[in-house]
C-alpha cells in the first residue's frame, strides 16, 4: 500500500527570521559572552519557528508528520548556532561564516540562488540544482573495508582549474552557496600547488562540507580551517574505538579523537559521519555514543550513511536490515527532539528534502556528484554515468548542459512522479532498483568502475536489492500511514509490528 497525499520542498526556515538574523550575526560576540540577551535572542526565534509551523498545520496543506519533521529539524538548527556560540572561541571569520554564509545566506535569504533561478526557470521550466558534491582525489592514506569509493594508493585526480571551474559554475549558474568534497581523502589532495584548504579560500562566500577520515588534520589544518570560516570537516567514525579500527585500521579512533581535540581548540566547528552497518546500527545511534560524541567531543552535526553495497568488494550483507532501517528511523527522530542535536540520515529523512534529490533534482534542490575521473553521475552511490565533464568543457559546454543530459532527465521525472508518495522509501538505488535498471538499460550510462560494472551484470545483486526494497516498502506503508498521514509521533510507531514476518532478503553468492 503506498498512499499518495500533498508533500512540501526541502526545509526552509521563514524568511522574517533573516532581519532578526542579521541581528544575531551583528551580536554574536556579545551573545557568546551575555547568557541573558542569549537565551532571549534563542527563545524568540524558537517562538517563531513554533507559530510559523503552527501556522502550516493550520493551512491543512501539508501532511502533520511532514510539518513536525521539519519543525523538529529547524530547531535543531537552532540549537547548533547557540552551540556554536557557547562551546566554542569561534575566531571573527568563523561568526561570519557561520551566521552570514550558512544560515543567512544559504537557509534564509538564498538570495544568490533566488536571483540565479530566474535565469534558469525561464530556459528550463523549474529550479536549478542547489549543490555540487565533488570528490577531486581518489587516493586516501587509509584502506577501509567496503569503501564505496575504493580508495587506496591511487592517483586519481581532478586537475585545479577544473575543479576551480566546477565550483565557479555553481556558483555562477545555479547560485549555489554549498559545495560537498569527498573522496578518496580531500585533504591528500594536491594540484597545481593547490588544496583544498585553498579550494575554500578562493570561493570565500560559498560553504564547503569536507568528509574526511581526520587522520591528516594537524594543528596547521586547524589553525588553517579556524582562518577560512567557510570549510567545516565531516570527520568519518563506524562507531567506538573497536568498530573504526576493524573497519578503518588501527589507531584510527585515537587519531579521529585527536583530531576534533585540534579542531575543537581552533574554534572550528566539525561534525561527524557515521556508517550504519547490520553489525553496528544500533551502536552509532546508541544514546551513550550520541552524547559522546557530541556533548563531550563537541561535534556539531552528523551525517548517517546507511551501507550501500557499491565500491570495494560490495555485499549486501552489510546493509542494515528493513527492520533496523526503521529502527533508526525511529531513533534518529528521537535524538533529534530530545537532544536537538542536527543528524541527517540520507535514507531515512526523505521527508525534509522531498525524496530522492539526485540528477539535480526535480525542482525542488539537488545536486550531481563528479568524481576524480571527471565522471559525472546521479548520486554518490549511483556510480553510473552518462558524460564526462573534461569533455564537457572541451566541447565549450557547461554544467546546465549536464543537466540536460537524457538519463538525468529521466531521473528527475520519476522523481517528480514518486513526490506524492512514501518518502521513507525514496532511493532510486535502494528502494526502486528496478526503475535504476530500466532507466540505464535505457540510457546506457557507462559503470564509473569495474565495481560498479560487476554489480550491473550480477543477477543476484538486482534480486536481492528487488528483494529488500518489497520487504522494507511493505513496513515502511505502515509507518507511513501512522506517522505522517496519521500524525502520530515517531516514538508511538510499533516498528516491530509494522511487519508480523519479514523473511531474510539479503544474500549474495
Amino acid at each position: 500500500m503506498t498512499t499518495k497525499t500533498s508533500t512540501t520542498t526541502s526545509f526552509t526556515p521563514l524568511r522574517h527570521l533573516s532581519l532578526l538574523t542579521n541581528r544575531v550575526v551583528e551580536l554574536a560576540p556579545l551573545l557568546a559572552r551575555s547568557q541573558t540577551t542569549r537565551h532571549w535572542i534563542v527563545r524568540t526565534i524558537e517562538s517563531q519557528i513554533h507559530e510559523q509551523f503552527n501556522a502550516q498545520r493550520l493551512a491543512g496543506n501539508d501532511l502533520p508528520g511532514l510539518i513536525a519533521d521539519q519543525e523538529a529539524f529547524a530547531l535543531a538548527l537552532l540549537r547548533v548556532a547557540e552551540r556554536a556560540l557557547t562551546e566554542y572561541h569561534l575566531s571573527k571569520a568563523w561568526l561570519q561564516g557561520l551566521f552570514n554564509t550558512l544560515i543567512r545566506d544559504l537557509f534564509l535569504e538564498k538570495q544568490r540562488r533566488h536571483e540565479a533561478a530566474k535565469t534558469f526557470r525561464a530556459q528550463y521550466g523549474y529550479d536549478q540544482p542547489s549543490f555540487l558534491t565533488i570528490s577531486p582525489f581518489k587516493g586516501c592514506n587509509l584502506r577501509c573495508v567496503g569503501c564505496y569509493a575504493d580508495s587506496g594508493a591511487n592517483s586519481q585526480k581532478l586537475e585545479w582549474e577544473i575543479v576551480d571551474r566546477l565550483v565557479t559554475e555553481a556558483e555562477t549558474l545555479w547560485g549555489a552557496q554549498f559545495i560537498v568534497i569527498s573522496g578518496g581523502e580531500p585533504l591528500a589532495y594536491r594540484s597545481q600547488g593547490k588544496t583544498i584548504l585553498d579550494l575554500a579560500a578562493a570561493h570565500p562566500k560559498t560553504f564547503f562540507l569536507m568528509y574526511t577520515n581526520g587522520t591528516l588534520i594537524t594543528d596547521k589544518v586547524a589553525q588553517r580551517l579556524s582562518e577560512l570560516g567557510n570549510l567545516t570537516p565531516a570527520i568519518s567514525l563506524e562507531g567506538w574505538r573497536e568498530q573504526t579500527d576493524q573497519r578503518r585500521g588501527h589507531g584510527v579512533f585515537d587519531n579521529v579523537m585527536a583530531a576534533m581535540d585540534r579542531l575543537y581548540q581552533a574554534g572550528v566547528p566539525f561534525g561527524v559521519s557515521l556508517t550504519a552497518t547490520r553489525h553496528n546500527a544500533e551502536i552509532i545511534l546508541s544514546e551513550e555514543f550520541i552524547d559522546y560524541i557530541f556533548f563531550e567531543r563537541h561535534a556539531l552535526y552528523g551525517w548517517i550513511f546507511q551501507y550501500m553495497p557499491i565500491g570495494r568488494s560490495f555485499t549486501l550483507d552489510l546493509m542494515p536490515t528493513p527492520q533496523q532501517r526503521l529502527w533508526m528511523w525511529q531513533q534518529s527522530w528521537r535524538l533529534i527532539r530530545e537532544k536537538r542535536i542536527l543528524l541527517a540520515d540520507f535514507w531515512n529523512h526523505g521527508t525534509l528534502v522531498g525524496g530522492c534529490i539526485s540528477a539535480g533534482g526535480y525542482g525542488k534542490g539537488g545536486y550531481f556528484y563528479v568524481d576524480w575521473n571527471g565522471n559525472v553521475s546521479p548520486c554518490v552511490f549511483v556510480p553510473y554515468a552518462v558524460v564526462n565533464i573534461k569533455d564537457v568543457y572541451a566541447r565549450g559546454d557547461n554544467l546546465n548542459d549536464v543537466y540536460r543530459e537524457p538519463f538525468f532527465t529521466g531521473i528527475r521525472r520519476w522523481q517528480a512522479s514518486y513526490q506524492h508518495q512514501n518518502l521513507l522509501a525514496p532511493c532510486l538505488i535502494r528502494d526502486h532498483h528496478d526503475v535504476l535498471r530500466r532507466l540505464i538499460k535505457e540510457h546506457e550510462p557507462e559503470p564509473s568502475d569495474e565495481n560498479a560494472r560487476a554489480a550491473l551484470l550480477d543477477p543476484s545483486y538486482a534480486e536481492g536489492l528487488m528483494n529488500y526494497a518489497r520487504t522494507y516498502q511493505e513496513m515502511a506503508d505502515r509507518v507511513w500511514q501512522h506517522t505522517y498521514i496519521e500524525g502520530h509521533t515517531p516514538e508511538t510507531t510499533d516498528i516491530l509490528n509494522a511487519q508480523p514476518h519479514v523473511p531474510e532478503v539479503i544474500s549474495t553468492p
